[in-house]
């Protein structure tokens, strides 16, 4: 077993109900003065008003605008905001992108120079700000992981600042939280969540530690995804969804996601197409090209969602997975084809540019993609 390293949130709370444990983890990191982090959509479901029921004391400041899938632009003028009013901590209630908001406002507190220069590695030294998130999706994981993406609206592209000061204090996973989860959200982010677990299991970095966060998330999405779409107020799938998108991301925070996420972030950057989308529509053709390099592992997700049986061949066994994500996909309502999102072909080769670009991610695939590979799968995607 080589030499691996495990990252999380400092603490973990989790089930339903574990919303009620906020004033206790306020009190013990000794936060008084604070700014709460969320979107619009959010406090339209209800869910701020539930949060300010659990707070010991009103916010300090409130930023509830945060965009889906923002631009580094606009959180640099959130954190002058920020600077503006004076708070020692820093809670999160959102999807992925307040959630990642957050950890940057947080960390980039006391950090003079400008946001665009810590997009890479292990730029970030130090956080002074306490930070408690409380995911209301699940799917992206960010709770636990030490990534935060931004879109970058000059390169068109999104890209990510890594660092273990984004990692949070507290992540507060109460699946109640998701109930008021609109469908297409449920389904972009639940896929979300599949993949970011199954790119886990075949990234390079996997260990034994994540390979069995990965596999009990994968059984637990696979199979209550379907239920959370149809009946959103379904708390026993609603946990399960909570349960396995967190599990997701404790693998892939430390295992690493593949050319599946890399291919996404064109989409995203230069349409707009939302993140757990671009990679539904993504993870069938990426898989395709992965399947030669990661079989054994591919054969063992078939038999751990019991898709054949025990004495299946390989390829059949590997066909019917691929088979059997497109069929996920599709029963939760994601377009199969970029040609859906009305993105015209002409821009497949700059995509595929963008894409070879994300060498952070590339890097983990099994595979080793040249730009000549991306183009293929963008053409097989169309």
């Amino acid at each position: 077993m080589k030499i691996s390293e495990f990252k999380t949130a400092g603490k973990l709370i989790t089930g339903a109900g574990a919303i009620n444990a906020l004033a206790d983890e306020i009190n013990r990191l000794s936060i008084s003065s604070f700014a709460v982090v969320t979107d619009k959509g959010v406090s339209q479901a209800g869910l701020f008003d539930l949060l300010l029921a659990k707070l010991p004391v009103e916010p300090t400041l409130v930023i509830d605008d945060i965009p889906a899938e923002p631009e580094v632009t606009i959180i640099e003028n959130k954190v002058r905001q920020l600077r503006d009013t004076k708070i020692d901590g820093v809670i999160a209630l959102g999807g992925g992108s307040a959630i990642d908001a957050a950890k940057v406002l947080a960390a980039t507190y006391d950090y003079k120079g400008s946001i665009t220069d810590l997009f890479g590695e292990n730029l970030i030294k130090e956080r002074s700000l306490p930070l408690i998130v409380l995911p209301t999706t699940a799917g992206t994981g960010s709770e636990v992981t030490n990534i935060a993406i931004l879109a970058d609206p000059i390169e068109k592209v999104k890209k990510g600042i890594v660092s273990h000061c984004l990692l949070p204090d507290v992540a507060i996973v109460a699946p109640e939280l998701t109930l008021s989860c609109p469908k297409s959200i449920t389904a972009a982010s639940g896929v979300d969540a599949f993949v970011h677990a199954l790119e886990a299991f075949i990234s390079v970095n996997a260990s034994p530690i994540t390979d069995a966060l990965a596999e009990k998330a994968m059984t637990l999405i696979f199979h209550s995804l379907p239920h959370a779409y149809r009946n959103g107020e379904n708390l026993v799938a609603r946990e399960q969804m909570a349960t396995g998108s967190l599990m997701a991301g404790l693998a892939f925070g430390n295992a690493g996601v593949g050319a599946v996420h890399a291919l996404a972030y064109p989409l995203g950057g230069r349409f707009h197409l939302s993140h757990g989308m671009s990679n539904a529509v993504m993870l069938p053709h990426v898989l395709r090209a992965n399947a030669p390099f990661c079989a054994d592992k591919l054969f063992a997700v078939s038999l751990l969602l019991k898709l054949c049986p025990p004495d299946s061949k390989k390829d059949f066994a590997i066909t019917t997975l691929l088979n059997a994500v497109e069929k996920l996909c599709s029963d939760v309502g994601i377009p199969r084809t970029l040609r859906e999102f009305d993105i015209p072909e002409s821009v497949i080769p700059q995509l595929a540019e963008d894409a070879s670009k994300v060498t952070r991610l590339l890097r983990n695939n099994p595979k080793q993609l040249s730009v000549d590979d991306i183009e293929n799968i963008y053409r097989k995607a169309y």
